[in-house]
This record gives structure tokens, sequence and C-alpha cells, in this order.
């Protein structure tokens, strides 16, 4: 990790590799591998290795677990919920990841600018609402916005997965946006 990579606007020192337990270098060799990069929230998080143990384990759980919602689906939700908390960090980011698991750059774009203008499906748009109600006005959430995902094809499980992820992009983004991280500048040109 260098030193000199503009990560936040905060000035915490992040340790070099070689300083993080061994565990960690394994996690971030495996992000060089898989994705060519260190994302940058991980790099900003290395500065407290419990944090950043809990933040991975989380993500990857909501991101990759087990999950009646697809990788596309769970990307989808990060990226709607980030472009209406305006958090740039993650929508260059998930966009990226958009394009990978739709295959289809412009559906990334329109993610990004405004996901009511993609050509979604019922179930694709019901998501999206929810997960964007959420984002705006939790507190009115009621049984009827249950049931229209009920109504798609959603089963509770689901909707807990869409709540947790729509919750979790909700909480990253905040944390982005108040420490000013900026995406790695790989993630500007992938999947094009």
């Amino acid at each position: 990790m260098s030193q000199h990579t503009y990560v936040t606007a905060l000035d915490i020192p992040l340790p070099s590799r070689e300083e993080l337990p061994e565990d960690i270098q394994k996690y971030f060799s495996k992000c060089d591998q898989k994705l060519g990069m260190l994302p940058n929230v991980l790099a900003a998080y290395s500065h407290n290795v419990e944090q950043l143990r809990t933040f991975s384990r989380f993500y990857n759980t909501l991101m990759f677990g087990d999950s009646g919602l697809s990788e596309l689906e769970r990307e989808m939700i990060a990226v709607a919920v980030s472009s209406t908390n305006q958090c740039f960090y993650c929508q260059v980011a998930h966009g990226a990841s958009v394009r990978e698991y739709s295959g289809d750059p412009k559906l990334g774009e329109l993610m990004v600018m405004n996901y009511r203008a993609a050509d979604l499906s019922p179930r694709q748009r019901a998501m999206l609402d929810f997960a964007v109600k959420m984002t705006t006005a939790s507190y009115t959430i009621g049984e009827g916005d249950r049931q229209a995902l009920r109504d798609v094809g959603f089963n509770d499980k689901d909707i807990w997965d869409i709540a947790n992820v729509a919750g979790f992009y909700n909480m990253t983004n905040r944390v982005a946006s108040a420490t000013n991280m900026q995406p790695n500048p790989e993630y500007h040109s992938r999947h094009r």
C-alpha cells in the first residue's frame, strides 16, 4: 500500500502491508489478484485492523453470501442507494461492478445517473424502489412496501437481504462522503 496514494482527506497514517497481520496481507493479495488493485476503502480501514476485519466480513457476506438476490441485484442496490446519497466513491466502484455483472456498460451508467431510466424488470424496479425509500424515508416503510416486494417474487428472507444491503451502503456512503474517500482510478475504465 502506497503511503502517498490519496485515500481520504483524513490525516491518518496507513500501515504498510508488511506491518499488517498475515491474514490481512493475504486478503489484500487476494484483492490484487482478483481485482488488479486494492480498493481504497480497504486501504482506509487498514489503520484499524478490527474494523477492517468486521467491515470485510460483513461486506463479503452481504455481497457474495447465500441469498435469493443475485450478485448483480446486490450491486444494483449499492448503486441506487449510493446515487441517492450522491456518494462518489460508491457510485464509481459499484457502477463498475454493475457493468461487470450485467455485461452492459449502459446499465452501469443508467444505474449511477437514475435507475428509473433503465429498462428493468418489475422485480428489479420494486427492489430498488424499496432500497431508495429506505434511504430517503425508512420510517415510512410499512407492510404495503414489503407486500409489493412479495408480489414480484421476493420472499421474506430476500426482503431481509435487500434491507441489509441497502442499510450497509447507507452507512458506507456516509463514511466515504464524510472522509472524502476517493475511488481507485482503475474503476473508471473497468468493464466499458
